[in-house]
């Protein structure tokens, strides 16, 4: 019997792996916001897996829709749209086809419906902190282009950047710094929380910004910064920089939540996952 996932099960499993791995900032099992639980994106995990493992033969927009459809009938609440926006596209890939070669023509093929079925996802969803934009506004009629309207948020907004720019910082970044980590023989959860940092640190978080400004979302990348300058993972001195850095996040109830910066490793999980490059929690890294 194949010991390979589905692409609906790769995805779930990614979800779950990022969301139990207690990442600074963010829900994890020991770890709920008042309004937000750890069960709540267990639940948005299991209930993405269906479109998820439909979305090779079906459009875009109907796939991002059914996956945030099915995380608000069972868990009432937006847990995961940022992870199904960055999934979708990737799980639409053929299997047999490299993502980085591919992904460029899932999102060249997008349609106007695409684009109106993906702005009604968002509106279900009712993300926090978007604001308002001059143009294409989610608030608004959505486009006939969905990528220009993409083009118009990367600015501000890390998953937008990856339509913008067919996944660079996924492809360039988070995935060579996952597999690095496990191929240094790393746990997988260490590498998660290393690589979160990173990320934070490199790409100051979109969700701080949209919700705190800019300037509270570059103070976090700094304190990231400083965590990973701390020491080595399993350190003292490291994990005391990290348990810092996730308490001043949570000091203002869950405002600067590093959301995008999870998603991304969600995103960089299910394309692990899916070529095979993880094969077990305990096992991590395969040579490539």
């Amino acid at each position: 019997m194949s010991r390979r996932l589905t692409i609906g099960q790769c995805a779930t499993l990614a979800c779950v792996w990022e969301v139990t791995t207690p990442k600074p900032g963010n829900v994890h099992r020991g770890a709920d916001f008042e309004d937000l639980t750890f069960v709540d994106f267990l639940t948005g995990a299991v209930a993405i897996g269906p479109a998820m493992e439909a979305a090779e033969k079906t459009p875009l927009g109907e796939s991002v829709l059914a996956a945030v459809t099915a995380t608000q009938h069972w868990t009432g609440t937006n847990t995961n749209l940022g992870t199904i926006l960055l999934i979708a596209p990737l799980a639409k890939v053929p299997r047999n086809e490299s993502l980085p070669d591919r992904i460029g023509h899932v999102l060249k093929d997008l349609t106007a419906k695409d684009a109106d079925q993906v702005y009604r996802a968002i509106r279900t969803a009712a993300p926090g902190g978007l604001g308002h934009v001059a143009e294409m506004d989610v608030a608004d009629e959505p486009p006939d282009d969905l990528i220009a309207a993409m083009r118009l948020a990367a600015e501000n907004d890390l998953v937008a950047r990856q339509y913008a720019e067919n996944y660079e910082q996924l492809f360039a970044c988070v995935l060579p710094w996952l597999k690095d980590g496990l191929n240094r023989g790393r746990p997988l959860e260490e590498t998660i929380i290393q690589v979160h940092l990173r990320l934070m640190s490199t790409f100051p978080d979109s969700l701080i910004a949209r919700k705190c400004g800019a300037p509270v979302a570059q103070q976090s990348a700094m304190r990231a910064e400083r965590a990973l300058n701390a020491g080595t993972p399993g350190e003292a001195e490291y994990l005391e920089a990290v348990a810092d850095l996730d308490f001043w996040l949570r000091s203002d109830g869950h405002r600067r939540n590093p959301g995008t910066t999870a998603d991304m490793i969600a995103a960089g999980l299910f394309s692990l996952l899916r070529d095979g490059i993880i094969n077990s929690h305990r096992r991590g890294a395969l040579d490539p």
